[in-house]
């Protein structure tokens, strides 16, 4: 009982000082950014020049704000905007294929506060770009090339508080705050749980025993066996668990800054168990084009994958 009681209380630590000491600081800087730019119409500004430019990946103006908003917002953000696309006439496969570059891009809530722990983020915003239009075009002309391609007319502007004065724009950044605050004390569970599951598996040799019957394959793959823990964490129990399991490892030295940017392409997405089901909850059009965008998603992640192993 004093083991558990002393796991416990070491992974409420750690999960309160990962959330409001590295995860909600990130989050207050760059979402106030984003609302700030949102507010001031630069991002509708963005959005009408790149739309033409990403028509030939399979991706609209709805598509790059998509973008947007997973690589500095939060990997949920996006929910919105798939919900838009929805209900404003979007095709199937323009859907597929947003869903599946949201499916392979890095995900804001884990990229940004892992810059503390050495992650070079221009290399993953990078990689995460071209990842996530190598995903949507794979969906959009392979995968999900039997989607229908109704389209309605598409009002590609979401609505949006406005800053044109003094007060709006300190409207703005307390909405941003508090949407800062929410993400950072809402990932506290999550995060003590995975830690607690993690502590168990080690203290009864799970992960050892796992990572011993997988050695054989790692070492004729190339992988690095401490990535067995990050990984199992991140596909089970989603990105910001996996970011407090990085955090603990990197803590105790058993992974270096290194091996973190060469492993950034695989670990570092909304591909696991609770990203797809949060944002396929977007309704039922989203629902109905998962597998083709799960299929889009893993050409990217795979794109990614290379690239930060041969660049990082």
């Amino acid at each position: 009982m004093d083991v558990l009681i002393e796991v416990l209380l070491r992974a409420g630590r750690s999960a309160v000082e990962l959330s409001l000491f590295v995860l909600l600081p990130v989050m207050v800087v760059m979402l106030s950014l984003m609302r700030f730019l949102e507010a001031r119409g630069v991002l509708d500004w963005l959005v009408d020049k790149t739309a033409p430019v990403v028509k030939p990946f399979g991706l609209t103006g709805l598509g790059v704000f998509a973008a947007l908003q997973i690589n500095f917002v939060s990997f949920a953000a996006p929910l919105a905007t798939l919900v838009m696309m929805a209900q404003r006439g979007a095709s199937d496969r323009h859907i597929a294929a947003t869903l599946a570059m949201v499916f392979a891009m890095s995900q804001a809530n884990a990229a940004l506060p892992m810059l503390a722990m050495g992650l070079d983020i221009g290399l993953t915003l990078l990689w995460s770009l071209l990842g996530g239009l190598a995903a949507a075009s794979a969906t959009y002309y392979f995968f999900g090339r039997q989607l229908s391609s109704a389209e309605g007319v598409l009002d590609e502007h979401l609505d949006h508080p406005v800053a044109d004065s003094a007060k709006g724009i300190l409207d703005v950044i307390n909405r941003a705050g508090a949407e800062a605050f929410r993400l950072a004390t809402g990932a506290i569970p999550m995060l003590v749980l995975s830690l607690v599951a993690v502590s168990v598996l080690r203290a009864y040799g799970a992960i050892d025993a796992l990572t011993a019957l997988l050695a054989p394959l790692l070492d004729w793959a190339g992988i690095d066996r401490m990535l067995v823990l990050p990984a199992l964490t991140k596909y089970l129990a989603g990105g910001t668990a996996m970011m407090g399991v990085v955090d603990e490892m990197r803590r105790a030295g058993q992974i270096s800054i290194e091996l973190l940017n060469q492993s950034a392409g695989f670990l570092i997405s909304p591909f696991d168990l609770p990203g797809v089901a949060v944002l396929i909850s977007a309704g039922p059009r989203i629902a109905q084009v998962w597998k083709p965008a799960a299929c889009g998603a893993c050409v990217g992640i795979a794109l990614r994958t290379l690239g930060h192993v041969c660049m990082g």
